[in-house]
């Protein structure tokens, strides 16, 4: 089975992050139970100094460059993934995309109905490339800004039900996509190091949602431990 990740500066990470997709790769290994592989075009952390994504310092060094693979960038949304996806299967040939996207376009791009646009715009082209894809989407977690902003909450709370409605109405048995659940007691005070990006146990709490959606729906993987690094 082959794995995907695709996300924004979340998932991306910076330089000197394990990132919860390290996370998840440790998850895999430890209940997946069989062959499986992470696949996608890019390897990159963002390195903040660069103001590029050029970096290859994880956390841990001994992160194999074959489970370092993505489709996620800093600054990147469902209006930058939705273009291309459909490439980018059809060369790498995922079976199941974690998908964590929405804040950034949100915040900078497009409102909560352009951004569901997006995500239809999205699963479309890449069951054209790839049509038996599953996917999992993550709702957008409320970052310090709709702390403070309650018209930006009020689009991010607009958006999450138009995204649960986007995968009610384009589920299928042939490429489910499932929405998982936002991880249970988030805090973006203790769970991010600014507000909006995951330190360790936010890292985990992704990680650990997902793998719980894969688990409890699919049958992949098994019950989410979080490991110590």
């Amino acid at each position: 089975m082959r794995f995907m990740f695709v996300g924004d500066s979340m998932t991306i990470g910076r330089a000197g992050d394990y990132t919860w997709r390290y996370r998840m790769w440790q998850h895999l290994n430890a209940t997946f139970g069989g062959p499986y592989k992470i696949v996608g075009p890019r390897t990159e952390l963002y390195d903040t100094f660069a103001d590029a994504p050029v970096s290859q310092d994880y956390a841990d060094p001994d992160f194999p460059a074959h489970a370092r693979r993505h489709l996620a960038g800093w600054g990147e949304g469902w209006q930058h993934m939705a273009p291309v996806v459909g490439e980018v299967l059809a060369a790498h040939k995922p079976d199941v995309l974690l998908v964590s996207l929405g804040l950034i376009d949100l915040g900078f791009y497009t409102d909560a109905e352009q951004t569901a646009a997006n995500v239809r715009a999205f699963v479309e082209a890449a069951r054209e490339a790839r049509p038996s894809v599953r996917m999992v989407l993550l709702p957008v977690i409320p970052n310090s800004r709709a702390e403070n902003d309650a018209d930006f909450a009020a689009e991010v709370a607009l958006f999450n039900e138009l995204l649960a409605k986007a995968v009610a109405d384009l589920s299928t048995d042939a490429s489910p996509v499932l929405l998982a659940a936002r991880p249970e007691s988030y805090d973006i005070h203790h769970d991010t190091y600014d507000g909006t990006h995951p330190n360790a146990s936010g890292e985990h709490r992704l990680a650990g949602e997902f793998a719980a959606v894969m688990h409890q729906a699919w049958g992949i993987g098994g019950v989410y431990e979080a490991r110590v690094s």
